[in-house]
């Protein structure tokens, strides 16, 4: 199965890849939310990557694990938008080919940038894109297939958030992290379980697409409802089998928030701290503005800022 056996990152897994990776993604800054005095929240911006979002870091650790043959014949994968920005940026660093299979409905503000880039979009229906990203292929993608998340490099390229979280806060009392396919949360878990282990890592979900908290009720993933929204980036009808067991071993647990919830928080990160996210970047933050991450120092981390300007301008005009 492709993806199976995924493990936690050690510690040195994680400061290897960082120096691996060293110039290609951004040390994101660590920003203060004013006024947000109970929790007090801070923000770990990985929407000002170069990419727009922290996928930058597992792909380009991805890539710095192939050979120069393999690099020659391209690269690809299946994302709702951001893994596939980042794979189109890296190829087109390398001079390579590039394919993305993305569900239909992606939003342009993530599509255009793949095809500026040079990137080949296949276009397919949601169960069909899903199965690609599921199983780690596609008969469009010639070269080298990418997992958007289920992978070592990936998950070790996505620890380093954590390392630098902890360098950045050492007063750190918890992490929310939106869940999508549990890449993102997992390796940053590693991280801090490592440096902090006192310190909860929490994924952060929205309702009608919860599926980690589903399968943490049922002890096992198991199928959810799935109901389309803004927040594009994640959410899924099934945790993927090969994420589970790391994800269920090194997350505190799942914090899941309304659509309107979601909301407020993009409006809050706008107007109060001139921030642009997408909706699955701003899950975190109304996570943490719950207060079930806890009262403290909460590390929230802003996953991405690829939003179609008409529907941010949507959600943060005031209401009549």
């Amino acid at each position: 199965m492709p993806g199976a056996g995924l493990k936690p990152v050690s510690l040195a897994d994680i400061e290897a890849t960082a120096d691996r990776i060293r110039g290609i993604p951004l040390r994101t800054p660590l920003l203060r939310l004013d006024g947000a005095t109970s929790p007090d929240i801070h923000l770990k911006l990985e929407n000002l990557q170069p990419v727009g979002s922290f996928k930058i870091r597992g792909a380009a650790n991805s890539v710095a694990t192939l050979d120069a043959g393999r690099l020659a014949d391209g690269i690809g994968t299946a994302s709702a938008g951001n893994m596939g920005r980042a794979v189109a940026w890296l190829a087109h660093r390398h001079g390579i080919p590039c394919t993305v299979v993305v569900p239909d409905g992606a939003p342009a503000a993530k599509l255009e940038p793949m095809r500026a880039l040079g990137a080949w979009i296949v276009e397919e229906p949601f169960e069909r894109w899903w199965r690609a990203l599921v199983d780690n292929g596609h008969p469009a993608v010639g070269g080298t297939f990418l997992s958007a998340f289920a992978s070592q490099p990936m998950i070790a390229g996505n620890a380093t958030i954590g390392l630098e979280l902890v360098a950045d806060l050492p007063e750190l009392e918890a992490v929310v992290v939106p869940y999508g396919g549990g890449g993102l949360s997992s390796g940053i878990a590693c991280a801090v379980r490592a440096l902090r282990p006192d310190v909860p890592v929490y994924a952060a979900e929205v309702e009608g697409a919860a599926p980690f908290a589903a399968a943490l009720a049922a002890g096992r993933p198991v199928d959810v409802e799935l109901r389309r929204s803004f927040v594009d980036g994640i959410g899924s009808g099934r945790v993927v089998d090969a994420m589970w067991p790391l994800a269920s071993e090194v997350l505190a647990g799942s914090i899941v928030v309304t659509l309107d919830e979601v909301r407020a928080a993009l409006r809050l990160l706008a107007a109060g701290a001139r921030v642009v996210a997408e909706g699955a970047g701003a899950v975190a933050l109304a996570a943490a503005l719950t207060g079930r991450a806890g009262s403290g120092r909460v590390a929230v981390v802003i996953s991405g800022g690829n939003i179609d300007p008409p529907m941010l301008a949507e959600i943060v005009r005031p209401a009549p």
